[in-house]
Formats: structure tokens, C-alpha cells, sequence
């Protein structure tokens, strides 16, 4: 709560707040029973014909009527973490940008926009780290350009919720008709406490995926451009636990990427019949480990805000959110006809056809521990 009940209750932001964190409290909508003043805090992303529009950690934004306002207030950025390693969200977006790389990329100004035959959002999207050089209407022209002659829709992917994130931008992709597809978040923790959580015993570590890791990962028709994405990373690793028969897929993967001090995990999946068995924090264990060996001291990793079963796992191994992200998918009926008879953006890749690719097909332990 930011607002005493007994203090005095101002407004104290305007319109030049527009970009700060901010903390308002406004009236109940009328005929809400419950109770009569509703707080938001985050950024404060416009102001325009008397409604404010503050955008929350989690990327959703509120419209608020002016004339509801009864208290508000410019407040101190999200504090930092107490525990835990201490990370600014560039350096974890770059850091996650180099362990999922694109097979091809561009500058424009200082946004990368990133493709890779469709295979994930991750690499086919727009990484808008500061300014694009050009007017937000006109890069925007651009990259549906780009991506509509690669055959592919154009995302965008901004972060919320941490200091130097993209509230605004994300606000501006929204006036624009720009969809939010999905969300999730970034996790970070301590490595060497994950090293301890589990026993390594049985699982096999390899520099590339094999064809035994690829018979337990879920996207299926992996390509050759997906084994190119899966094997880029400054140091990557896959780890593999066998089956309990010969010729069995595996009862459990996963995927780290030592850069510097972080090791990201990914693609970290169990057999639906071994869930519970404690295979995901071996996979994990082993994997920290080596990361440990080559001087990486704290760990991160993605997940879905609505993937339950991997965010118990990850809370339990000490990780917890750092901020969020999404997918803007541009809005329909940009575009030129192709010869398909659709608008190149719009010939979507199976990969994003199917939603089921990002969920956890049976339950909270198993199938995928990863993020789009």
C-alpha cells in the first residue's frame, strides 16, 4: 500500500511525469461494492484527454480517468534484489540474446531485429535496446518490411517491471494496434546453490545435441536452423538422463549457456511418467556444475507467467523474477499480397500456429521448463 489511510491524500504527478514510476490511488468504479479506492503503481506511459495510462510490471496497462484520481505520486524505482545476484535488464538481455542466437540479424539504429525461419519468438523478433534512429512509425515500417520479405510476422519484444525495461514502448506498440501474444518472465538466482540442490549421477553431458536429447524435446520437426539456434552460445551444453530401457527416449534434458559470470538454462524437460522423481534438478545440478567449472557464479532462465509446475521448481532452487517480457505481433493488414495470396508477414511458420508448443503438455514437472 502506498498510501496511509490516515495521511493526507494529493496528487502530486502531472502530465511532465509521463516515463516515471509512479503510485496512484483513484475512486472505485461506480457500483463496485468492494472496496473504494483501487492503488496501481508503475509507469506512468501517457497522459493525454484527461486519461492516465500506467503500465504495471507485468506489461498490462490501466487506463485511469483523471477526474478519479485522489492521490498520486512519484515513487523510487522497483528496489533491488537482496539476495541473489545483482543484474541491470540490459546485461540480462544481452546475456539471453547471445544464448538464443538468430541464424541472421540487422541494426537498426540500436534495435536488432533477429530471424530464424520462424523456429521460436525468441529469434524472430525485434531486440529494442535504445533508440532505432528513426522516428517509432518509421522503424516500425521497417521492420514489418524486413520481416514480411523473409515470409515471417513481425514481433516485437519488450521488457517491464525493472529499471531501463520498455513500459513506454510497450504502451506505444498498443496505441498502434501492436498485439501482446505472450508473456513471461526472467528468473535469476545464485548458481552454486543450485550445483548442491541435486545429485548429477546419470546424466550425461555433451556439446551438441544428439539425437537422443532430440527425441525428448517437444518442438517437434526440429530443422536444421533450430539445431543451428539450439547449439548458439559462447560455451553450450546439453544434458541427457537415458531412459530406464534401451531404446527409450530420455527420461529428462536440458540446455546451459556459460557466458562470463551467468549460466542459462533452457529446454529443461521430463518424461510425463517420471515427473516427481527429482530428474529436473539432477539435469539442472549437472549442468551447474560445469557452468561452476568455468567461472559462471549466477544462473538465469525464462519461464511462462502461467507454467505453474516450473515456477515451483525454480522458487524452490532459489531463483525468483527479475522482470517480464512479451511479444508484439504487428496488427493485421499490413503487408503486400504475396503470391499466397496473403500478406508475406501474415504466411506464419508452424511454430506459431500452434500455442501448444509453449505449454507443458501434462501438468505441473512435466514437459517444458522453457519460455517461447
Amino acid at each position: 500500500m502506498e498510501f496511509s489511510a490516515v495521511g493526507r491524500l494529493e496528487v502530486r504527478i502531472t502530465a511532465a511525469d509521463v516515463g516515471k514510476r509512479v503510485s496512484v490511488r483513484r475512486l472505485g468504479d461506480p457500483g463496485d461494492t468492494g472496496a473504494k479506492f483501487t492503488d496501481t503503481v508503475g509507469v506512468l506511459t501517457s497522459w493525454d484527454n484527461a486519461v492516465l495510462v500506467i503500465t504495471r510490471k507485468d506489461g498490462e496497462s490501466v487506463r485511469i480517468m483523471e477526474s478519479s484520481l485522489v492521490a498520486g505520486k512519484v515513487v523510487p524505482a522497483a528496489p533491488a534484489r537482496r539476495r541473489g545476484p545483482a543484474a541491470s535488464y540490459e546485461e540480462l538481455a544481452q546475456i539471453s540474446g547471445r544464448a538464443w542466437r538468430p541464424v541472421e540479424s540487422t541494426r537498426l539504429g540500436e534495435w536488432e531485429l533477429r530471424a530464424a525461419a520462424g523456429f521460436t519468438r525468441r529469434a524472430n523478433s525485434v531486440l529494442p535496446l535504445g533508440e532505432p534512429g528513426l522516428p517509432l512509425d518509421e522503424a516500425l515500417t521497417e521492420v514489418r518490411r524486413w520481416y514480411g520479405e523473409r515470409g515471417l510476422p513481425a514481433y516485437v519484444q519488450t521488457a517491464t517491471g525493472a529499471a531501463g525495461t520498455q513500459e513506454a514502448l510497450s504502451a506505444e506498440l498498443e496505441r498502434r494496434g501492436w498485439v501482446r501474444e505472450v508473456s513471461a518472465e526472467l528468473w535469476i538466482g545464485a548458481l552454486a546453490p543450485v550445483a548442491d540442490l541435486g545429485e548429477p549421477s546419470g546424466v550425461v553431458l555433451s556439446r551438441s545435441a544428439g539425437a537422443a536429447w532430440l527425441a525428448r524435446y517437444q518442438r517437434k520437426g526440429v530443422s536444421d536452423v533450430a539445431l543451428k539456434v539450439l547449439g548458439s552460445g559462447p560455451s553450450v551444453w546439453f544434458a541427457t538422463v537415458p531412459g530406464e530401457r534401451a531404446g527409450d527416449p530420455p527420461a529428462a534434458i536440458g540446455r546451459c549457456v556459460v557466458d562470463g559470470r551467468w549460466a542459462g538454462f533452457a529446454a529443461v524437460e521430463v518424461d510425463a511418467a517420471l515427473r516427481r522423481r527429482g530428474l529436473a534438478t539432477a539435469v539442472m545440478a549437472a549442468l551447474a556444475r560445469q557452468a561452476l567449472d568455468e567461472g559462471a557464479s549466477a544462473a538465469w532462465l525464462q519461464v511462462e507467467t502461467d507454467n505453474t509446475g516450473a515456477r515451483t521448481l525454480y522458487a524452490r532452487l532459489g531463483f525468483a523474477p527479475h522482470h517480464a517480457y512479451h511479444h508484439y505481433r504487428e496488427p493485421a493488414g499490413h503487408g503486400e499480397p504475396t503470391a499466397h495470396g496473403a500478406p508475406a508477414e501474415h504466411r506464419d511458420p508452424a511454430e506459431y500456429r500452434d500455442p501448444t508448443r509453449y505449454r507443458d503438455p501434462a501438468g505441473p514437472g512435466a514437459g517444458r521448463y522453457e519460455s517461447p
